[in-house]
């Protein structure tokens, strides 16, 4: 699924029988993330173009520069104006759930504070929906998620904690996106809250068998703060088996305080660790260390819904630390599928610049992924765009909460 893609800011591709090409041309700013591209501006590491436009063609990029040096195309889109940026990448999402947890949101901003106990709520009403009820449900929201420029999503299981159900649950969002995430590993379901080795060995062996065929990625909750997920060495056992069936590893890993999550990850050279809200200086260390294997991310939503600390992503990026953004939408800890709302936390309670968040959120959050084919606008990737209705990325950030990103189709149609 990981593609490499060609590195020339200028060549085109050639048309096939029954293609046809696009310009999307009329772009005030389009930010590339393209280091190799000569003629932009790279002062921000954001590979920016004025007066820009895009030939996508077969859903691929297949030319990028100034406006004036267009080829010529079949067909041609003026978004007058607008910005454009590469599609977001929300690499930590849990969208396969049914049920509603909004009690839980005003208890915790009432000081109740979050240890991963209401996660059983979601659990029961997701055993209960139909597949047609959870797939309408996923529908929707990765529907939102692209109204709100998001056009990567990677979807975790773990609000079935039987096999029937997490093999469902990987199945429905296998429909939707191809980053799948096996999270069987989320907590300790009831009814086995006093056989935890008994449910750790059905996660590793019958559940694992029958996720494997969905799945991408093993995630495990790594936290022994919560009465309710897993010790360092039930995560690694959990990893481990995942790692030997084939699938990439992911960690949820330091979010209620200090704790193995982050080493652990280091150590098994995982993809992704995800939370980092409270970071040892040996964890800086070793994320930096490990920063072309494992990448740190954050989840500032969660952060916002739980009215806990947000991580010093500024401490982390200065470090040498590799890190995402993502939404962590969620039905407990944070029921946002906004991106642009996570970009404007990240800027104005984490210490990150405009640009050092929007990179965060596209290019980073597709290292998580270990895509190089997504995130960074040059020929040869994935026609994944989001328009702006303003003139430059900053206004991501600048006019919080308002809807001014939606994605781009690939045939290069707006509104989509």
């Amino acid at each position: 699924m990981t593609s490499t893609p060609t590195t020339s800011s200028s060549s085109s591709s050639s048309s096939t029988p029954n293609s046809s090409s696009t310009l999307v041309t009329g772009i005030a700013e389009l930010v590339t993330n393209d280091e190799l591209l000569e003629e932009a501006d790279h002062s921000e590491h954001l590979g920016r173009l004025s007066n820009a436009a895009v030939v996508v063609q077969d859903g691929l990029i297949a030319w990028v520069g100034l406006a004036a040096r267009a080829p010529e195309t079949d067909d041609r889109r003026d978004l007058g104006g607008r910005a454009v940026i590469p599609g977001f990448v929300d690499s930590h999402s849990h969208l396969v759930f049914a049920g509603d947890r909004s009690a839980e949101f005003a208890a915790r901003m009432n000081g109740v504070r979050y240890d991963g106990g209401g996660i059983a709520n979601s659990v029961r009403a997701t055993r209960a929906a139909s597949d047609d009820e959870l797939r309408a449900l996923v529908a929707a929201r990765v529907a939102e998620m692209r109204a709100q420029g998001t056009t990567t999503v990677e979807i975790k299981s773990g609000y079935g904690l039987s096999v029937e159900d997490e093999a469902r649950s990987l199945r429905i969002a296998a429909e939707f996106t191809s980053e799948t995430t096996f999270l069987g590993a989320h907590v300790v379901p009831p009814e086995f809250v006093n056989r935890r080795a008994e449910y750790i060995a059905l996660v590793i062996g019958e559940m694992l068998s029958a996720c494997v065929p969905y799945a991408r990625w093993i995630d495990v909750f790594c936290e022994p703060r919560s009465a309710h997920a897993f010790t360092e060495d039930e995560a690694r056992v959990v990893l481990s088996a995942g790692r030997e069936a084939g699938l990439g590893l992911r960690v949820h890993g330091n979010q209620l305080g200090p704790g193995p999550g982050v080493g652990l990850a280091v150590e098994m050279g995982a993809a992704s660790v995800d939370h980092c809200t409270f970071l040892r200086e040996e964890d800086i260390e070793g994320l930096a260390a490990a920063s072309d294997t494992t990448v740190a991310t954050l989840l500032p939503g969660a952060e916002f819904s739980t009215r806990s600390r947000y991580p010093d992503a500024r401490r982390m990026l200065d470090a040498g630390v590799s890190i995402a953004l993502a939404t962590d939408c969620n039905p407990g800890t944070c029921y946002s599928s906004s991106m642009p709302f996570v970009l404007a936390l990240a800027v104005r309670e984490m210490g990150l610049t405009p640009a050092e968040a929007l990179r965060a959120a596209t290019v980073g959050s597709a290292k998580s992924l270990q895509r190089n084919d997504i995130g960074v606008v040059r020929p040869g990737n994935r026609a994944d765009l989001t328009v702006l209705d303003a003139p430059s990325y900053l206004y991501l950030s600048y006019r919080a909460g308002v809807p001014i990103a939606s994605a781009l189709d690939r045939g290069g149609r707006h509104g989509s």
